[in-house]
């Protein structure tokens, strides 16, 4: 049984002139440790998946298992990064981040408490400005406030939702980089939405396409099959990405052409 298994997931949203088919039928699955991407254009249904993984909303059909257990609802067990920083604006770094800690360390005494959230903020290279209240800090330190948030809920499946388009593409690069370190000293199970092709490829070892919507779907996973440590100067250069990037491409120019 796979750690993450996603299956004929289906969703409608009610509007004025009717229903609407978000997801016509998802499946999924994801391993403990692994780093997976879903990668499809805006407005395909991305965000939809994630809350319903998240359990932040009901499927109409389908269901979702986490080490075998019915997701019915949120969790700890399941951290989110949004698109959108999601910060407390009257709390610090250290206060964003204490609120994650609290919530699943109730029961350790204060000062444990406060190592742990002080490990989290020096995890991504916050502690220098772990006093600083959210709009004293640029978009790329607020999205770190967000990943580190998400991570000390010490969750087993990290929900990324296009968490680095917001900010500049060197920002952009930057988190990217951070990611991968992070994923690489904790092997978490991360599951980012993108809809850069390239950031998927860099970051994944497997990729979904997802077809546009109305009704979508996800394709056959795509395998990325290169080495890590991953250095994009270099990656470009490799048969592994030209191939994968070439299937993805395919694939979404394809399902975009069908509609």
């Amino acid at each position: 049984m796979a750690y993450l298994e996603v299956r004929g997931l289906r969703k409608s949203y009610g509007t004025r002139s009717g229903p609407t088919a978000v997801l016509g039928g998802v499946d999924l699955t994801l391993e403990e440790g692994e780093l997976a991407a879903v990668v499809g254009y805006s407005g395909s249904g991305k965000t939809t998946l994630v809350s319903l993984i998240a359990g932040l909303i009901a499927p109409d059909r389908g269901e979702i298992l986490l080490e075998g257990v019915p997701v019915t609802g949120p969790g700890p067990e399941r951290g989110v990064v949004f698109q959108q920083y999601s910060l407390l604006p009257w709390l610090s770094v250290r206060g964003n981040v204490a609120l994650a800690v609290d919530a699943v360390n109730s029961g350790l005494p204060a000062s444990e408490r406060r190592r742990i959230t002080d490990e989290f903020i020096a995890l991504v290279n916050l502690t220098p400005a772990a006093w600083k209240r959210p709009r004293q800090l640029s978009g790329g330190m607020r999205q770190r406030v967000a990943v580190a948030r998400g991570l000390a809920m010490r969750p087993k499946l990290l929900l990324m939702d296009e968490p680095f388009s917001a900010v500049d593409a060197l920002t952009r690069a930057t988190l990217q980089d951070e990611l991968l370190r992070i994923w690489g000293e904790r092997r978490s199970t991360v599951m980012l939405i993108t809809n850069d092709v390239d950031e998927a490829i860099l970051l994944a070892d497997r990729i979904y396409p997802m077809t546009p919507g109305p009704d979508a779907v996800l394709g056959p996973a795509i395998e990325v099959g290169l080495p890590r440590p991953r250095q994009r100067r270099h990656m470009s250069l490799e048969p592994a990405y030209q191939k994968a990037r070439q299937a993805l491409v395919e694939f979404l120019r394809a399902a975009r052409t069908a509609r």
